[in-house]
């Protein structure tokens, strides 16, 4: 028996506990200890029935994703393999009742299937979310669900990949009872029940659906996984339990999961997982440094950042002050909270009474009157080096002494600011991304003299308010905004020479970007685009090309979805809608610097934008401003709706190829200029022949033996 699995006798009902922390993950003996569980439970004749639950907080979550990252580097891996483990469960001549708590996700709720009987706790959950690592059920999930759910749960389950709970589940008829109070006590009750009650083998069961629910399945996989291949191949894998013998359909699944595992898709969503767990661990702080408990946080500026960074706290129950310069402000600030949760109120996401007590726990004020008592200040204050180095001189002068001082700067240099205190170590960027209160992302900027307690505070708090913090060097527009400078200047670049926004947005959008640059200018604010512009334009070299148009927007008041117009017009607020005054604009600008203008191809609109944002990854990387690719990808999925099916931008320049990269990047700056001068780590790698992938590893096992 694995140490893995232990059984237990509860008289004539062996209980057999799958023990492997933290999730119970069906890692290499899970399968082989239940395996030899079922074996000895059939084999003893005082044993009338079988009982699997899982130990600790959760039942099987599913297969262990490294066991997934080995099979798709590996051209000729199966995949995890559980099909004679599930024909034993299922031809158990005793009752195996599956007690499930916690989750049961995957390869787990695929085991489940293949009991006789399934019983939950009222709070577990179950899903099928193998397409968000672009492959499909592999273990005869496609073949059981819609045997037991029907194929369009089966379809909505799959595709969509989100999970269930149990009520959800029982109506479904995919478990068979919600055991209230103790979960063991109740299936070992509930499997001397059924003793002599057999439920019909559902692998046996003819399965028959309409032949338009696969179709219509198939137009929400297109709609709502965009890009995506996983999606529609799981659907095509559900018709197979409808239209071939159950051993045929599961030959289909496993056809359907070898393809899978060797698509870039599917490495890329892999890539994207490990990338995102591991971006907490930094080199030089240990796992057991210092953090400083935050309790309480003090917010400065009551605007669209401050607003939601006090939402995102509260909800993490941390109790918030936020101050502004008058009340106006902070009414307009409590009004837009309010707005945003009585949205949610109407989703079903919280309960008004959940949001009043939420409300109650943000103080509003015009004063610094009980800064002192903060643990965390976070200055929101809009981009102005002048008016943070003010304001950071102000907080310096009330803050306790183990106070964090952030600041939710987007572009500006952290030392710089922190200079201003007496207590530059306690100094942070903490870069939310607006809505700051849904955006996953948090930029942990690290200054010069941040000390490592602060930054490791920083991750821990980034955790508790449900973001992933990634820390990054303190440099101009720090990872993501310094990246994000070229790929706007590019896309203007391109409309000055002969597109159009829509074009452009169209060509970033179907590459599968959530919004076209244009858009999301249009969104953040040209103001805000300008104002950044101003605090950097002393360094902006002589007669290097700048992009026209935006000052002229900026000056017509043309300032985005906040008044109506930008790059397009805003009927709604919302939609962009293509504007022929700004595409006359364009053309006019174009004329009088003697730009000449000329078709431009998708394929280079996509090339020069993303290509862009690869350069001066590399030129981050290689001056230290990151810890790894992977962290920059983990920026640019997480805030800036890099497509994850792609890997981020540094993966999926790995999966271009370097060196073809390279090739184009040395192009452009032959016909574009010096500010298309190849990234010296991008020139490197593609003339070693080697991925940015390969350069994070031997980073990492350098850092590891020094």
């Amino acid at each position: 028996m694995s140490s893995l699995v232990a059984v237990a006798r509860h008289h004539d009902v062996a209980v057999v506990t799958i023990d492997n922390p933290p999730v119970n993950a069906l890692s290499p003996g899970v399968p082989e200890g239940l395996s030899a569980a079922i074996d000895d439970a059939q084999a003893d004749t005082s044993v009338r029935a079988v009982v699997v639950i899982g130990a600790g907080r959760t039942f099987i979550a599913g297969a262990d994703i490294k066991d997934l990252e080995r099979a798709a580097a590996d051209p000729n891996a199966e995949g995890p393999n559980l099909h004679e483990l599930l024909a034993k469960i299922e031809d158990c001549p005793k009752p195996v009742v599956m007690a499930m708590h916690g989750t049961a996700l995957g390869g787990g709720m695929e085991v489940a299937m293949a009991g006789h009987f399934r019983v939950a706790s009222k709070d577990a959950q179950f899903g099928m979310p193998e397409v968000n690592l672009g492959i499909i059920p592999g273990a005869e999930g496609t073949q059981r669900l819609p045997r037991l759910a029907g194929p369009a749960a089966a379809i909505d389950m799959c595709v969509s990949g989100r999970p269930i709970k149990a009520d959800a589940a029982l109506k479904l008829g995919l478990i068979d009872k919600i055991i209230e109070g103790d979960l063991l006590s109740g299936a070992v009750e509930f499997a001397r029940g059924n003793l002599t009650i057999r439920k019909t083998r559902d692998r046996k069961e003819k399965l028959t659906a309409d032949p338009g629910i696969f179709e219509a399945g198939r137009e929400t996989a297109r709609k709502t996984r965009r890009n995506m291949e996983a999606p529609a191949a799981v659907v095509d894998a559900i018709e197979a339990a409808a239209t071939m013998p159950f051993e045929r359909g599961c030959q289909r699944e496993r056809e359907i999961v070898r393809e899978r595992l060797r698509s870039n898709e599917c490495r890329a969503l892999i890539h994207a997982f490990f990338a995102e767990r591991a971006v907490a661990k930094i080199v030089d702080i240990p796992k057991d440094t210092p953090v400083l408990p935050i309790a309480k946080a003090a917010i400065i500026g009551a605007g669209t950042m401050g607003s939601g960074i006090a939402m995102a706290c509260v909800n993490a129950g941390i109790p918030v002050l936020l101050k502004d310069v008058d009340q106006g402000a902070l009414d307009r600030g409590m009004a837009t909270i309010r707005k945003n949760y009585e949205s949610s109120v109407k989703k079903g996401r919280f309960t008004q009474e959940v949001v009043e007590q939420r409300i109650a726990s943000i103080h509003p004020q015009t004063g610094y009157d009980g800064f002192e008592q903060a643990d965390l200040i976070i200055e929101a204050a809009f981009e102005s080096m002048e008016l943070k180095k003010r304001l950071f001189g102000e907080i310096d002068a009330v803050a306790k002494s183990e106070c964090v001082l952030a600041t939710n700067t987007s572009t500006l240099d952290i030392d710089a600011i922190a200079s201003v205190t007496k207590r530059p170590d306690a100094v942070i960027g903490l870069h939310f991304f607006s809505p700051a209160n849904v955006m996953r992302l948090t930029e942990i900027v690290r200054g010069a003299k941040t000390s490592k307690e602060v930054v490791a505070t920083s991750l821990v708090l980034a955790k508790k308010l449900g973001k992933v913090g990634v820390v990054v060097g303190n440099c101009r527009g720090f990872v993501g905004n310094r990246m994000m400078l070229p790929y706007m200047r590019e896309a203007q670049f391109i409309v000055e020479e002969g597109a159009t926004p829509e074009q452009v947005d169209g060509a970033l959008y179907d590459f599968g970007m959530a919004m076209g640059i244009f858009a999301v200018d249009d969104m953040g604010g040209i103001d805000l685009a300008w104002r950044v512009r101003q605090e950097y334009k002393h360094l902006e070299k002589p007669g290097e090309r700048v992009p026209l148009v935006l000052e002229k927007l900026y000056e017509m008041g043309r300032w985005g979805q906040k008044r109506g117009k930008g790059w397009y017009r805003y009927e709604d607020g919302r939609t962009p809608i293509p504007d022929p005054e700004v595409h006359a604009l364009i053309e006019k600008t174009a004329r009088e610097a003697g730009i000449e203008r000329r078709t431009i191809s998708k394929s280079e609109i996509v090339a020069r934008c993303i290509y862009t944002l690869v350069n001066e990854g590399a030129k981050i990387l290689g001056e230290g401003y990151a810890q790894r690719a992977a962290d920059i990808d983990v920026i640019y999925m997480t805030g800036y709706g890099f497509p994850a099916y792609r890997g981020g931008p540094m993966w999926y320049a790995d999966t271009v190829g370097l060196k073809h990269v390279y090739a184009t990047v040395s192009e452009y700056h032959q016909r574009f200029g010096e500010l298309w001068e190849p990234a010296p780590l991008l020139k490197k790698l593609a003339e070693r022949g080697e991925t940015f992938a390969q350069f994070d590893a031997s980073r990492e096992q350098s850092l590891m033996t020094v």
